[in-house]
Order: C-alpha cells, then sequence, then structure tokens
C-alpha cells in the first residue's frame, strides 16, 4: 500500500487531544509515520505510532518509548529532534478501547538517501559532504553516550538544494552503560551491520562507524558492499570476506576517499577509525 493509503478513522486521528494525523510518509516493520499538525503549538510535526499487529506486545511499546528517551537528549542540528512522547486511547467504531505508544519529531523536509542511492553513485563531493555531516551527528552522540545502531540511507534525511543532512529512527539505540546495554542481540539492518554486531557482541561507537561505510560505499558506488544470496551468505561475506573492491566499480574515485572506506569497513574494530572526528579529518583532505 503506497504512502498516504492507510486508513484512519476520525476517532483514530486526534493523537493525545492535541495532534492532528495527516497521511503516512513512513512505515516500518515496528510503527507508522504520519505528517501531523501539532494544534497547540501551531506547527507541522512528524508523529511515529506503533503498528496496531504489534500494540499488543509491550515490548514494542517500551522499544518505541525508549526512542524517545535515549535521542530526547540529543540536541544536533544532525539529528532529528524529538519533541513528545507518551500514550492515548482511542474507540474504533465498534466502541472498543485501543491503546497507542506515539512519538512525536520534528518534520524534516527531504528524501530519505535511500532513494537518492537507488538512482546511482552521488557525485564524490556530494557523498564526502553527507558523510561528514552524517560523523558530525554520531561523534556527538556517542560522546553522549549513544549507539544508533542503524544507520543506513533509509535512516538518514537529506535535502540536496539545502544541504541539509538529518539522521533520524534512534528506535533501536541504547545508552551504553552496563544497566542498559545488553549482549547476544542482533539489531539493525543485516547489510550496513558490522561483523561484532552480527555475532551479537557488545558494541560501541565503532560499530556505527562501519555502518557509516557501507553508507558510503553506496553513495560512491550505487551499491552495498556485500552481497549474499541468503541472509546466512551475507553475513558470512560481511564477517569474513572483503567488500568488492570499490575500484572495479568507480574507478574514478580519489585513492585518499578509497582507503578512507577500507578502513571504516576493517572487520577488526581496534583496526578500524575510533572516532568520528577522526574519519571527519581525513575526509576534509580527500575534498582538499
Amino acid at each position: 500500500m503506497p504512502f498516504g493509503e492507510i486508513v484512519v478513522s476520525e476517532n483514530q486521528r486526534l493523537v493525545a487531544g492535541r495532534y492532528g494525523l495527516g497521511r503516512v510518509i513512513g512505515t516500518g516493520g515496528v510503527a507508522t509515520v504520519y505528517s501531523a499538525e501539532d494544534y497547540t503549538l501551531g506547527r507541522k510535526v512528524a508523529l511515529k505510532i506503533v503498528n496496531p499487529e504489534l500494540a499488543a506486545n509491550s515490548a514494542f511499546d517500551t522499544a518505541l518509548l525508549n526512542e524517545a528517551q535515549s535521542a530526547s537528549s540529543l540536541n544536533h542540528p544532525n539529528i532529528v529532534n524529538i519533541l513528545d512522547a507518551g500514550e492515548d486511547t482511542y474507540l474504533d467504531e465498534t466502541g472498543t478501547e485501543h491503546k497507542r505508544s506515539f512519538i512525536v519529531m520534528e518534520r524534516v523536509e527531504g528524501l530519505e538517501l535511500h532513494r537518492l542511492t537507488t538512482r546511482g553513485p552521488l557525485k564524490t563531493a556530494e557523498a564526502v559532504r553527507v558523510a561528514s555531516e552524517l560523523l558530525s551527528a554520531l561523534d556527538y552522540a556517542h560522546n553522549a553516550g549513544v549507539i544508533h545502531r542503524d544507520i543506513k540511507p533509509a535512516n538518514i534525511m537529506y535535502e540536496p538544494t539545502e544541504d541539509q543532512v538529518k539522521v533520524t529512527d534512534f528506535g533501536i539505540a541504547r545508552i551504553t552503560d552496563s544497566s542498559k546495554t545488553k549482549t547476544g542481540m542482533v539489531l539493525g539492518t543485516p547489510s550496513y551491520m558490522s561483523p561484532e554486531q552480527l555475532a551479537g557482541k557488545k558494541i560501541d561507537g565503532r560499530s556505527d562507524l562501519f555502518s557509516l561505510g557501507v553508507t558510503l560505499y553506496q553513495m560512491c558506488c550505487g551499491q552495498l558492499p556485500f552481497a549474499g544470496e541468503s541472509m546466512a551468505q551475507l553475513m558470512f561475506k560481511i564477517t569474513n570476506e572483503a567488500q568488492t573492491d570499490i575500484r572495479t566499480i568507480n574507478p574514478a574515485l580519489p585513492e585518499k576517499l578509497l582507503v578512507v572506506i577500507e578502513r571504516l569497513l576493517l572487520k577488526d574494530a581496534a583496526k578500524r577509525y575510533q572516532r568520528g572526528s577522526e574519519v571527519a579529518a581525513d575526509l576534509r583532505a580527500c575534498l582538499a
């Protein structure tokens, strides 16, 4: 079903007595994102609601509210702001009451980076500029103790004409302390995940940098560095095999940029870049 065609009854349309739902602007396995109007402050927002078929599972409600808790503390120009979160109820046409959890976010104009990368490679300078903005956001989040865990083009909003880049969906982010970080959990999108994340090991910001390396590779080549006919084959390649040589796909890329991407995609996190600021410095050298 295309975006905007999900049927919402009049009883469902007003959330928390304040937010009026508009068209659907995004769907995912956990939640649906709507364009909405904040009637109290008179502004446009994006409102995320847990999908009805999952609403009965309290774990999904908790995950959605954890997103608000972890991301609301992040105040950075390249991170989508969380404005509000909570739960409310509504009555369906039969008078049955339903609970729903929601998160209210700033409305960001632009396209998901994914829609651009599917059209082919970005220009080198543009790819480097987008990556640099993402690194600024990640470095800030990592310093605050937050790991995104799902960096990929679909979670990056980009407005080329205004040169605006925003990271969204900290839905599986976790505060990196012993009381809140759980090992043995594979969360994220496998094609973009680091070897240590696929293995279910405890991860840190270097895993996000690997995912950024996959994203930068895709921006420069128009395809992913690892491919497999099955999930098991894909995971094996990411964990054990080198990525497709970028030089055979886009030989026009500067050698300095190739070196940055290759270092981001190293299997051993200890040999990878350790901080986003280190990557950003090398990317600036590429443009210079």
